[in-house]
């Protein structure tokens, strides 16, 4: 089979020309133009980040864990201390949260971090403490 020549001011159409073709990405029909393999930008940006996150381990958030069972909390009507308990006994009353903490292992007492270390040493979540301050 042959191609019919092209006359004077007529171009030859091309073979696929009027083809719509499926975005790999979103799987919506386009015309391609040129070698477009994808619908727009966006889909492009997201093969390319799909392609570059291929052969990364998948990141896994460890589950929360409840601070309230090692919570300190402090009572300002008796000054009686608890672990995880927030409501005093002896006063019927809501305690203030003093930080996080535990009972003390020589005496059995509810003692805080923050009272151990001092009220300026505190540590943000996914920050680690510094030695040394710069200016």
């Amino acid at each position: 089979m042959s191609t019919p020549p092209a006359t004077a001011g007529q171009e030859t159409p091309s073979c696929h020309d009027s083809v719509t073709m499926a975005c790999p990405v979103c799987q919506s029909f386009f015309t391609p133009v040129g070698r477009q393999r994808y619908c727009g930008d966006a889909c492009r940006a997201a093969a390319y980040r799909r392609r570059r996150d291929a052969g990364r381990p998948a990141v896994v958030v460890p589950k929360g864990r409840p601070r309230k069972p090692i919570t300190v909390y402090e009572c300002d009507g008796c000054g009686e201390r608890a672990v995880g308990d927030q409501r005093c006994e002896a006063c019927r009353t809501f305690m203030r949260r003093a930080g996080l903490g535990g009972t003390c292992p020589s005496c059995d007492e509810p003692i805080s971090i923050e009272d151990l270390l001092g009220p300026n040493i505190t540590v943000e979540a996914g920050e680690r403490p510094s030695r040394h301050r710069r200016a």
